[in-house]
């Protein structure tokens, strides 16, 4: 049940004691029994979740970066951006510059 609704609402801001009550457990049993199962914590889970969405559509799509972060969870762009670079290891233009071919000319040169 937790995965399904991380999963139907990557945005909202769930907490460990939402999606333990969701799957009928203490908080501590909920957290030891998701680690188990996916491997990570579960809201490491969920940031991961949101990153993976979010380095889609920067694949895919042109939606501004300030557009995308709210769409994963995120009121700063800023915040999205560090999270971005801290679990995907470059920055989200950079990402989708390199992603779709569309780097910037260099400056001074031709």
């Amino acid at each position: 049940p937790a995965l399904r609704l991380m999963h139907a609402d990557p945005a909202h801001r769930w907490q460990l004691a939402e999606l333990a009550r969701a799957a009928a457990m203490s908080r501590t049993t909920f957290a030891v029994r998701f680690r188990a199962a996916a491997g990570v914590p579960p809201l490491t889970y969920l940031q991961n979740w949101r990153m993976s969405l979010a380095a889609r559509a920067l694949r895919q799509g042109s939606a501004p970066v300030a557009a995308l972060a709210r769409s994963v969870g995120y009121t700063s762009e800023s915040a999205f951006s560090n999270a971005f670079k801290r679990t995907i290891g470059v920055g989200p233009r950079c990402y989708r510059e390199a992603a779709t071919g569309t780097l910037p000319e260099p400056v001074g040169e031709g």
